[in-house]
């Protein structure tokens, strides 16, 4: 999906391309009925897992909805800084 989004902002292409891109944005959208909102309880659910164990830039995370034909999948870029390092339990 990150890439259909370059795409549409890039002048590769042209009009004909960028118009199929954003169809094909929104027919991915509508098929999965999945509400913004949910999406963005999603990420901050996985947000807190993650940083349990690991150092991420919150602010460099990315969720999106990627498909093709029939099928939908949610695609996380979530940049990883480091390890945390967890004490031994004794």
């Amino acid at each position: 999906m990150i890439e259909a989004i370059k795409r549409l902002f890039t002048h590769e292409g042209g009009s004909k391309e960028i118009a199929k891109e954003r169809l094909k944005l929104v027919l991915i959208h509508d098929r999965t009925s999945i509400s913004s909102e949910i999406i963005d309880q999603i990420k901050e659910e996985m947000i807190q897992v993650i940083s349990k164990h690991l150092e991420i830039d919150k602010n460099g995370v990315e969720f999106s909805l990627e498909g093709e034909e029939n099928s939908v999948a949610l695609v996380a870029n979530i940049p990883i800084k480091g390890l945390k390092r967890h004490k031994k339990k004794v």
